[in-house]
């Protein structure tokens, strides 16, 4: 069996406050190329979390997908106006790493998109922790004992810098060397559910999927991952459909669980799609809930 790397669909996290018309977006951009920095640095941090809002609460996943790239270049534009800020950065890293798994096909652009995603998040972390500078080259020893000295202030970094590299890993999977990654991300992901409880349906649910990657017999650990989807499900009540699939996608269909898989993707198909801060994730979910259910008497 090949070994099929994915991730979810789900956006990164956002702050509260005001969607950001795409108007607005390209008032912004004309003002990046007419020298504006000042004004755009002063407004980085509350801009990336509106534009991230605008972008979750669309229930139209072709309008995103058409949307994306200009913002992508609008955020290059504010990480060119502030190099070093985390908030920023991530936000870079996670639009690159949604775009990167979510909206692209082409294989070529795939791993281009997710390595400067990944770029992005180590970027982030590094501004937000200096000790973790460079810890991509850290063998995974040291590494681990960066990644568990981290508390919550840099927690924002280390979320968006997990989301992006679990992103690379998925657009290089035919790459060992990225493969060999898993461990590490895994380490990143379980320090976040010790110094940060706001996203921990969402980080079960990737530990979930870093969980079922594999077969047993290649390092999988599917009943590890059950009991991560598990846990997201409680967590989320109900609000993120993506998991559904995702535990579907990955524990049913690794196991062969025909009837866990097709109740599963039942019940996103039934479920609400309209949820603040979850629409268009559950838009792309019940669209692939259709597509997995499709396939199923090929799989099974």
């Amino acid at each position: 069996m090949l070994v099929n790397v994915r991730m979810t669909s789900s956006l990164p996290r956002v702050s509260s406050g005001h969607p950001v018309s795409v108007t607005l977006g390209v008032l912004l951009l004309a003002g990046f190329l007419c020298g504006c920095s000042s004004i755009v640095s002063s407004a980085t941090a509350g801009m990336a979390a509106d534009l991230s809002a605008a972008i979750q609460d669309q229930d139209d996943p072709e309008l995103v997908r058409e949307a994306i790239p200009a913002f992508l270049l609008l955020l290059d534009s504010m990480v060119r106006s502030s190099p070093d800020n985390p908030a920023t950065l991530g936000a870079a890293a996670e639009l690159y790493a949604v775009y990167g798994s979510a909206f692209t096909s082409d294989p070529v652009r795939v791993k281009v998109l997710t390595r400067r995603a990944r770029a992005y998040g180590l970027r982030a972390l590094c501004a937000d922790a200096p000790d973790a500078c460079g810890i991509e080259n850290l063998p995974f020893d040291g590494y681990e004992q960066v990644i568990n000295r981290l508390d919550a202030k840099a927690a924002d970094s280390l979320y968006s810098y997990s989301i992006a590299s679990l992103a690379y890993i998925r657009g290089h999977s035919a790459d060992f060397g990225a493969l060999a990654e898993l461990p590490k991300v895994e380490v990143a992901l379980n320090r976040l559910l010790v110094i940060d409880t706001r996203d921990a349906a969402a980080v079960n649910m990737y530990l979930g999927i870093l969980n079922t990657l594999r077969p047993p017999a290649l390092g999988g650990k599917p009943e590890l991952g059950r009991a991560y989807f598990e846990t997201a499900l409680g967590l989320s009540a109900g609000k993120d459909l993506s998991i559904k699939v995702e535990y579907a996608r990955g524990y049913a269909r690794l196991v062969y669980d025909r009837d866990l898989h097709d109740r599963l993707l039942n019940e996103v198909l039934a479920g609400e799609v309209n949820q603040s801060g979850y629409t268009l994730v559950n838009s792309l979910a019940s669209q692939q809930a259709r597509e997995l259910l499709v396939s199923a008497d090929e799989y099974f």
